[in-house]
C-alpha cells in the first residue's frame, strides 16, 4: 500500500497556484497558463568588505543570514586580486543564499508583512528597480528589521541585496505579479 505524501505549501504559494495565477492569465490576456509570470528564486547577498581585515566577521553574517533565510548560506570568494584593497583571489568576501520553493515563499511572506514595515521611515520600494528580463532587485540597510535577529547579539549592522528572479515576458508582467503578493511599491 503506497502512502500519499502531502506537499505542504506556504501561504503565498498556495494563493498563487489557486488564485493569482488564473487572475494574472485573465488580466494579461494570455492564451496559455504557462505564460503567466512565475517567481523562480530569491537570492540574498551580503557583501562584507571588512572581512578582508577580519575574516571572523563572515561567521557572524553566515549565522544571521541562515536564521533570516531558513537555509544554510555559502561564503562567496573574490574572483580576482585587487592590490589597492589588499584583496587576493579566492579570499572570502561575502555571503549569499538562494531560496526556492516553499522556503522562498515563506521568506517573501515574512519580508512583505513583517520585515519591510519595520524599516524606519519606510515609504515603499521603488518601482523602477526591474532589469530588462523582469527581475527585481533592492537593498536593505539593516539586517535587524527581521524579528528573528536578536539585536543584543548582533556584532555589526550590515545591509543586504535581495533579487527576485521572475520568469516573465515583460517588466509590467513582473510588476503585476509582485503587486498580487501585496509588494509595497512606492506610490
Amino acid at each position: 500500500m503506497a502512502k500519499s505524501i502531502s506537499v505542504i505549501k506556504a501561504r503565498l504559494q498556495k494563493e498563487y497556484t489557486e488564485k493569482y495565477r488564473k487572475e494574472l492569465q485573465k488580466e494579461l490576456s494570455l492564451s496559455c497558463i504557462m505564460e503567466v509570470p512565475v517567481l523562480r528564486k530569491i537570492v540574498i547577498n551580503v557583501g562584507a568588505g571588512r572581512a578582508i581585515s577580519d575574516p571572523k566577521i563572515l561567521d557572524g553574517i553566515v549565522s544571521e543570514l541562515g536564521i533570516i533565510s531558513g537555509q544554510q548560506p555559502v561564503k562567496t570568494k573574490a574572483r580576482k586580486s585587487i592590490a589597492a584593497f589588499k584583496l587576493r583571489e579566492q579570499m572570502p568576501i561575502g555571503v549569499m543564499v538562494t531560496l526556492r520553493g516553499r522556503i522562498m515563499y515563506e521568506f517573501l511572506d515574512r519580508l512583505i508583512n513583517i520585515a519591510l514595515p519595520r524599516v524606519r521611515d519606510f515609504n515603499g520600494l521603488s518601482g523602477k528597480s526591474f532589469d530588462a528580463n523582469g527581475n527585481y532587485s533592492f537593498g536593505i540597510k539593516e539586517q535587524i528589521i527581521f524579528p528573528e535577529i536578536n539585536v543584543d547579539q548582533v556584532g555589526s549592522i550590515h545591509g543586504m541585496d535581495i533579487t527576485f528572479t521572475i520568469k516573465s515576458n515583460d517588466i509590467e508582467h513582473s510588476r503585476l505579479l509582485l503587486k498580487k503578493f501585496n509588494f509595497p511599491f512606492r506610490k
